[in-house]
């Protein structure tokens, strides 16, 4: 099998073969757009969101927007079903995600910013929204503010009347408003909630965010979905059996063999490379 040079991997990230006047030729990925015929093989990048013409047993790998670790396979059939998410869709595929093995042909439907990936990308640079500790600070601001505009105007009132000297009277007004002012309170609550990041980093917790301190200290109970970003991305071959489950080296060998020469060798799955590497370990035999 011929294998690809690492300038070819990295051109071929960078473009895309399209079918336009009936020829095909490589363009880069910037000049792509909507309503373009694109050709897809193992191991290429989906360069949009495209729609499958016609699919010859193509998977891909889509862990980038799904977070799952297995491939998932494509056809060109259209979808009957209502109702589901877009990235259930057998007949899409989308920008980030990358051809496990198999080829196909599709049209691009959206590229850019109006991908699926794009929309992602556009919502994680949003606005944050409010910790409850964000909407306590505020608050406390607020009404220390209210405070401040009633009692200043009432000390001026009150101390202009009784010694006749407003210009006293308003430089005290004035000085009573400082030390009304919290002035060490952002440095006060800085530190406290600084405190509590060793105390989660003990748990194995990382906080990136100082201020939702407050909020992982008034959880009961957190639920997480635990997906492949949090586990070690690592399959271990424990028996290779035949159907009758006895251990054969022969079936060993031919999932070796599948494994190692199948098309798009260099984005293997978790099966392949876990295949590969205890044939290697095992044996001896190099990798070519």
């Amino acid at each position: 099998m011929a294998q690809l040079e690492t300038g070819d991997v990295f051109t071929r990230m960078k473009t895309a073969a399209v079918v336009r006047a009936g020829k095909e030729e490589e363009i880069p990925l910037s000049q792509l757009v909507p309503g373009d015929v694109v050709k897809i093989s193992a191991g290429d990048m989906i360069p949009a969101d495209v729609r499958l013409i016609s699919a010859n047993d193509i998977f891909i790998t889509q862990g980038t927007l799904t977070g799952e670790s297995m491939p998932v396979e494509k056809v060109a059939a259209r979808e009957t079903r209502t109702g589901i998410s877009p990235l259930e869709l057998p007949n899409i595929c989308f920008l980030g995600t990358s051809v496990e093995s198999g080829a196909a042909t599709a049209v691009i439907l959206a590229t850019g910013p109006q991908t699926y990936f794009g929309s992602m990308a556009g919502s994680m640079v949003g606005e944050s929204e409010q910790t409850s500790f964000d909407k306590g600070v505020q608050q406390f601001t607020w009404l220390m503010i209210r405070f401040i505009l009633i009692m200043v105007p009432l000390v001026l009132i009150i101390n202009g009347l009784t010694k006749h000297n407003w210009r006293e009277a308003f430089f005290f007004s004035i000085a009573v408003a400082v030390g009304l002012t919290p002035e060490m309170l952002p440095m006060i609550v800085s530190v406290c909630l600084s405190k509590g990041v060793p105390a989660m980093s003990k748990n194995r917790v990382i906080v990136k965010q100082l201020n939702a301190i407050q909020n992982f200290g008034a959880m009961d109970v957190l639920c997480t979905d635990k997906t492949g970003t949090l586990t070690m991305d690592l399959v271990i071959l424990e028996r290779h059996c035949d159907v009758m489950q006895k251990e054969n080296d022969e079936v060993l060998r031919d999932a070796y063999l599948i494994a190692h020469f199948q098309t798009g060798w260099f984005v293997e799955s978790l099966i392949t490379r876990t295949l590969v590497v205890h044939v290697i370990r095992t044996n001896g035999i190099p990798l070519k």
